[in-house]
């Protein structure tokens, strides 16, 4: 017997279980990531257990089983977790408890346990993506849960499950126009308005800290960073153009590189006091950025800046690194406009005691770069030309060393410049920008580390400069005398591909890439994706970053002068009202489209009863005018004449037309005398 002829044949409580097992099983699958191992092995054994037992009509398992269950999922939450609080503790505890619950779902109440878990969990997985693909798994849920959830409120006979998607996909329609004028206009006042973020798990690859190797490891994540859009569509970037400034590193204990501790422990009103000493000349490049969620506070603006940037809700301001930075993390997706100078120059142009501190090393460390330093320094020609000539030798170094650009440059020792410099001379960015400043600082020149971004790729389908996580980079910044900090891109100098042309190491590709790669050429796979990072844009921009301005924008596009959220409530429950009003409206056409002539017999019979005849649904007028002429007798005689001509209309032709008739009986009907009501003897 086939696996279809095996399913009609099951009971249907059996088949009923079935679906919606797979339909929680769908709603848990995207978080099966982000959960616990054991929360997932749980879960799939609870729900293969519940559907075993429905597929061989077993018993549920008794009370006491399911009590110890709980107690040790419960128990490791706590242990995986050490709360029973918050979002990971929140959802690993739910998801085990909507798998337990299904094996005890015994009475309709219990079914409808499950569904509010299952709807709960649901939404759960928007605390961790809010992606186009994660909305549309989550569509196909609701369609699920809504279809188990109308069937199961069929409880006589066996009615077929394509027909409870129907309904349930009818009502999802009606519901939708309501939902969208949701979305539009209810007001977003935050913090109220989000999905809340988890402020432990940063999702860049960029912190106030660098070791080695740490960056190399972005060099696999493809995911997207940020988006940006020129406003000048027909620009024509170089790639060497497009540093995205993140954090800039200063500390050095021989193995990290850290931030300036002072300016991370200073208060905000302190560092926004900070002077950049920024200085822009040519024209601005004028542009729109959509930054991903990373937990941190930094901006990621094109270098340089110098103009605040345009963002709803966030206070920001520059710091002396000339780094952007708001004034709370970055959880959710945020859109900001910004103007930047690619041709700037920043720092004190004279020599200051604070730039002692971009000369400092850790003691001990690093011999033979220190030795190289000091040769280098004792070069007359070098000394000669100053810190420039010093840059020069080192960078020329660089080129003709037979210095590699590598993806894996394996695990460096204690001495990590002397490992590079003279033993492995491989490296990734990383590798090449801290080995050029510890030279740098060895020959007594100020230099630090910036980290952030470089380069991207413009999508043809909608025009916007793609980012990724991949793109992670470290550059470095010299200081020169009278002319401030310039930045030094050692790593254009081992690879120059990496920064001119931009091409990106590539990870191993997977046996199911190679698999794509044999079937489809790769411009079409270029362009298939081009086109859905465009689909994912759109969703982020009109969808996820639907923000309070962008609603108050709708409103004066209304005609409203000066909205406010005080507006949006008043549009919101106008449209309420009125989709109530055309609710009503709906129900009362509903109405008049039923036959005009049985809702004249029906009138007809409702009389006759409060007259004191019995009657019944099936009656036709004939019988309804025998029985009463029978009960009532001449009494009756206007009721059952005017009974015989609604059959006539029914089914025998008018001489006038149908509407004609139809009313000409219900006037009569209104002015008819009916027999009154006959006391029992």
């Amino acid at each position: 017997m086939s696996l279809r002829q095996t399913l009609a044949a099951l009971p249907r409580d059996a088949r009923d279980t079935l679906f919606l097992l797979a339909v929680i099983a769908w709603v848990i699958a995207p978080q099966t990531d982000v959960l616990p191992p054991w929360t997932t092995a749980l879960a799939a054994s609870l729900l293969l257990w519940r559907g075993w037992l429905a597929w061989t009509l077993r018993p549920l398992p008794r009370a006491w089983l399911l009590r110890i269950l709980l107690v040790l999922a419960v128990a490791g939450t706590v242990l995986t977790h050490r709360t029973i609080l918050g979002r990971d503790a929140g959802v690993t505890l739910i998801v085990v408890l909507l798998a337990l619950k299904t094996l005890e779902a015994r009475a309709q109440r219990d079914a409808m346990v499950i569904f509010f878990l299952c709807f709960f969990t649901m939404l759960s997985n928007f605390f961790y993506s809010q992606s186009l693909l994660t909305a549309f798994a989550m569509l196909v849920a609701l369609l699920g849960l809504l279809t188990a959830l109308v069937n199961a409120h069929m409880p006589v006979g066996r009615p077929p499950l394509l027909q409870s998607l129907r309904t349930a996909a009818t009502m999802a329609l009606l519901g939708a126009p309501i939902m969208a004028a949701l979305f539009m206009f209810f007001p977003r006042m935050a913090p109220l308005w989000g999905v809340p973020g988890d402020t432990l798990s940063g999702r860049t690859g960029l912190s106030g800290n660098m070791k080695v190797g740490s960056i190399a490891e972005l060099a696999l994540d493809d995911r997207i960073a940020l988006r940006v859009r020129f406003d000048d569509p027909n620009i024509n970037l170089p790639q060497s153009v497009l540093y995205f400034r993140g954090p800039v590193l200063s500390s050095f204990d021989g193995r990290e590189w850290l931030a300036d501790p002072v300016r991370e422990d200073s208060t905000l009103s302190d560092r926004m006091g900070l002077p950049a000493q920024l200085q822009v000349q040519g024209a601005p490049l004028r542009y729109e950025i959509t930054l991903e969620a990373h937990q941190r506070p930094w901006l990621l603006l094109l270098e340089a800046a110098p103009g605040k940037p345009e963002v709803a809700g966030m206070n920001t301001f520059m710091t002396q690194d000339l780094q952007w930075v708001a004034s709370r993390p970055i959880t959710d997706i945020v859109r900001l406009r910004a103007e930047s100078y690619p041709q700037f120059s920043h720092g004190p142009r004279t020599a200051t005691p604070a730039l002692r501190a971009m000369k400092a090393l850790p003691p001990g460390l690093n011999p033979r770069t220190m030795a190289l330093a000091q040769q280098m320094r004792a070069d007359p020609a070098l000394a000669a030309g100053g810190t420039q000539a010093l840059v020069d030798a080192t960078l020329r170094r660089l080129r003709t060393g037979g210095y590699e650009y590598t993806l894996e440059p394996g695990v460096y020792g204690e001495h990590t410049a002397d490992e590079f410099w003279f033993d492995r001379k491989a490296g990734f960015c990383e590798h090449i920008a801290s080995a050029f400043v510890v030279l740098m600082r060895a020959m007594d020149v100020p230099a630090r580390i910036v980290t952030g971004y470089q380069g991207g790729e413009s999508n043809p389908v909608d025009g916007y400069w793609t980012v990724r996580q991949s793109d992670a980079h470290a550059w470095t910044e010299v200081w020169i005398e009278g002319r401030g900090w310039v930045r030094v891109d050692p790593t254009g100098a081992v690879s120059p591909g990496r920064i001119g042309q931009f091409q990106r190491l590539q990870a191993p590709r997977s046996a199911m890439a190679n698999a794509v790669g044999t079937m489809m050429s790769p411009d079409t796979v270029q362009r298939l994706r081009a086109v859905w990072e465009a689909a994912n844009n759109r969703w982020n921009q009109w969808v996820l970053n639907y923000t309070q301005s962008r609603q108050l924008d709708l409103l004066r596009a209304l005609g409203f002068d000066a909205p406010d959220w005080q507006d949006l409530a008043r549009v919101l429950a106008a449209l309420v009202v009125a989709t109530a009003a055309a609710g009503a409206a709906w129900t009362l056409w509903e109405r008049l489209q039923h036959d005009p002539w049985l809702r004249l017999l029906a009138r007809a019979r409702a009389r006759l009863e409060r007259s004191g005849l019995p009657t019944t649904a099936s009656m036709p007028p004939r019988t309804l005018a025998a029985q009463a002429q029978a009960r009532f007798g001449a009494d009756a005689t206007d009721a059952a004449a005017w009974l015989l001509r609604l059959e006539q209309l029914r089914y025998a032709p008018p001489s006038t037309s149908r509407v004609q008739a139809l009313g000409q009986l219900r006037r009569d009907l209104r002015r008819l005398r009916w027999p009154a009501p006959r006391r029992p003897s």
